[in-house]
């Protein structure tokens, strides 16, 4: 059970969970692209792609969010 005092390091922790979680998502759905994909194959990974986008960029706006809480927190405190 995490203590009180460690409920600010949530955020940093969770959004880096999330972008590795986004990097692992691309490789395992996207991969690498063929060179010269059919349509559906080029539509299939475009979908996963974005998606692997957006699961990283979440990951990396909440650990920023997080760093600026800890970096605010700083500055209240004294």
């Amino acid at each position: 059970m995490l203590k009180a005092r460690r409920y600010y390091l949530l955020p940093i922790v969770i959004g880096m969970i999330l972008l590795i979680g986004g990097f692992v998502y691309d490789v395992i759905f996207a991969g690498i692209p063929y060179p010269d994909p059919t349509p559906e194959l080029l539509a299939s990974y475009n979908k996963h792609a974005s998606i692997a986008s957006v699961i990283r960029w979440s990951g990396v706006i909440i650990a920023l969010a997080g760093c600026l809480f800890l970096i605010l927190r700083g500055f209240v405190r004294r």
